[in-house]
């Protein structure tokens, strides 16, 4: 990694979860009707988790995997093997204090090396935001660095909320849609959920920026056929691409992101390979997009403007709090590892400008001023 992105990751904080892809350990195969045995998982794993273009891989213990132990000794012979220079590593464990649990720590104390993030699944829902503070307790014996994403899955844990998100080992929090569904009785669909949902997603995204904490977006349920290739970036290219050659699913998967991305969630969880990269690019600003508001900051430092002020831009009137969303372009782009070193410089260059109480209202993601 250069230098700039380098020092700007130091003031800002972690990297953002990004984009998080469902990896199960042991999968059920249908053409054979059974479960893999651990040669099967592991030859499946050599040939797709080690390649895995997510910003995060995730290993599901939980409600997605049915053969749990064997699930473990997997990730055991597995992980410490695997090359994660730009890819984290979370393990969405089972429910606090049950007997499956207990198994998923002591697989923890074998691979915390390995490990970046725990995702407790249920969080809240027995014993309230005490959870997060064991955990956490447990976790820092065991590697420091490891983080917690409580998933938010029951309106218990939704009241719980900033108790929950006060813990320092809380950057993120997950939005678990189904589960939280199902114990609210509403009837979602797999096209409308950010609708339906939107009440309780605004109540978590209010609490959260309150805490200075990210927000993960919901899973998607549709899996098309269509894969977009990785070199679309701009928005042209991506709408010209779902017109030409994607399907309805794919359309919809990449609108529900960019209007979680619109709102400012730090990640988003997929369950199919071909989610990814539509899921990126709707979430990472593209190379246009930052480099619009480079020029937006550099006529804002020209003019002296950026802490007071205004200026005619492009034919729209741009004051401080423009500039404020300008700025939070470049450090989300930064977040998701898009930022080249050049523009991580020039990013610097204008935090170095701002009050430090400025760049906290702009930036409340675990700044180090």
């Amino acid at each position: 990694m250069a230098l700039a992105s380098r020092v700007l990751g130091a003031n800002l904080g972690d990297y953002w979860p990004g984009i998080q892809l469902y990896y199960p350990p042991v999968k059920y195969a249908p053409a054979l009707g059974l479960y893999e045995d651990l040669e099967a998982a592991a030859q499946r794993f050599q040939k797709h988790a080690r390649h895995c273009h997510a910003q995060t891989l995730l290993f599901d213990l939980e409600d997605g995997c049915r053969q749990k132990a064997l699930s473990r000794d997997l990730l055991r012979q597995e992980l410490p093997g695997l090359q994660r220079d730009d890819l984290a590593v979370a393990v969405r464990i089972n429910p606090f204090r049950t007997e499956e649990y207990e198994k998923d720590m002591a697989m923890l104390r074998d691979l915390a090396e390995h490990i970046d993030v725990v995702m407790l699944a249920k969080a809240g829902e027995a014993y309230g935001a005490a959870e997060i503070r064991d955990l956490s307790a447990c976790l820092a014996g065991l590697n420091p660095r490891i983080t917690i994403q409580p998933i938010i899955e029951h309106p218990k844990s939704l009241k719980i909320a900033p108790e929950i998100m006060a813990y320092p080992t809380v950057r993120h929090v997950v939005f678990g849609i189904h589960d939280f569904s199902k114990a609210m009785g509403i009837q979602i669909t797999p096209q409308g959920w950010t609708q339906e949902l939107a009440y309780f997603l605004h109540q978590i995204l209010f609490e959260a920026r309150i805490a200075g904490v990210g927000v993960i977006g919901g899973v998607e349920v549709l899996i098309g056929q269509s894969g977009m290739p990785e070199t679309f970036l701009e928005p042209h290219d991506i709408r010209r691409w779902l017109d030409l050659h994607g399907d309805d699913e794919s359309r919809v998967v990449y609108r529900h992101a960019c209007e979680e991305a619109a709102m400012g969630l730090t990640g988003k969880q997929v369950i199919h390979p071909s989610h990814i990269h539509l899921c990126k690019v709707a979430y990472t600003p593209s190379p246009t997009e930052v480099a619009r508001n480079i020029r937006v900051l550099q006529a804002a430092v020209e003019a002296d403007a950026l802490l007071g002020g205004a200026i005619k831009f492009e034919g729209e009137m741009l004051d401080p709090p423009m500039f404020g969303k300008a700025l939070q372009v470049l450090l989300r782009a930064h977040s998701l590892r898009a930022l080249t070193d050049d523009d991580s410089d020039f990013a610097l260059q204008v935090l170095a400008m701002l009050p430090p109480q400025v760049v906290r209202e702009n930036w409340p993601y675990g700044v180090i001023l």
